[in-house]
C-alpha cells in the first residue's frame, strides 16, 4: 500500500505541474492579446542616417520611445519566449508602408503583436539623406514571455 500511495503522490505532483505549466503558458500568451498604445512624444526628428544599418538604429530607439513600457532593461534572460526577425519599410514622409515578418517566431501569437506595434508607432523618424523614396530596414525582435523586449540593434546581451 506504501508502494501505491507513493505512486499516487508522484503522479498527483505531475498532474499539478502539468496544470501550472498550462496556466503559464496561457498567462504568456495573454501579454500578446492586446498591442499596448504606443507613447507620442511628438513628430519624431528626420533621420541624418544614409544607409540602412543606420536607419535601423535611428528606428529602434523610436520604437523604444514609443513602448518604453515594453523595453527590457538590462540583459535578457537566458531563454527567451520569441525571436522574430521583421523587415519594415518606411516612405520619405516617415510613414510605415509594409512590415514583412523575414523569420517566424514559435510562438505564433507573437508576429501579429509586433507587426501590430511596429505599424501603431507610426510616424518613424522620416529618412531625408537616404536617396530613396523608401527604406528598408531589418530587425530581430527578442521577446520575453512577459511581453518586454529589446530590438537585437539596441539589445543589452544576455545573461
Amino acid at each position: 500500500m506504501h508502494k501505491q500511495f507513493g505512486f499516487r503522490a508522484t503522479r498527483g505532483v505531475l498532474l499539478a505541474g502539468a496544470m501550472l505549466a498550462l496556466l503559464a503558458a496561457g498567462a504568456a500568451r495573454a501579454q500578446f492579446t492586446m498591442v499596448p498604445a504606443p507613447l507620442s512624444p511628438g513628430e519624431p526628428k528626420p533621420s541624418q542616417a544614409e544607409v540602412e544599418k543606420d536607419y535601423r538604429v535611428d528606428a529602434a530607439r523610436h520604437l523604444y520611445a514609443a513602448y518604453p513600457m515594453r523595453v527590457m532593461r538590462g540583459k535578457l534572460p537566458p531563454l527567451l519566449y520569441s525571436v522574430m526577425a521583421v523587415e519594415t519599410e518606411i516612405d520619405a514622409s516617415g510613414q510605415v508602408v509594409n512590415v514583412s515578418v523575414v523569420r517566424k517566431p514559435a510562438v505564433d501569437e507573437v508576429a501579429p503583436w509586433v507587426v501590430a506595434m511596429i505599424r501603431r508607432a507610426g510616424p518613424f523618424p522620416a529618412p531625408v539623406k537616404a536617396g530613396t523614396a523608401t527604406v528598408r530596414y531589418f530587425d530581430i525582435w527578442l521577446v520575453d514571455k512577459s511581453g518586454l523586449f529589446q530590438l537585437d540593434t539596441l539589445t543589452e546581451g544576455q545573461r
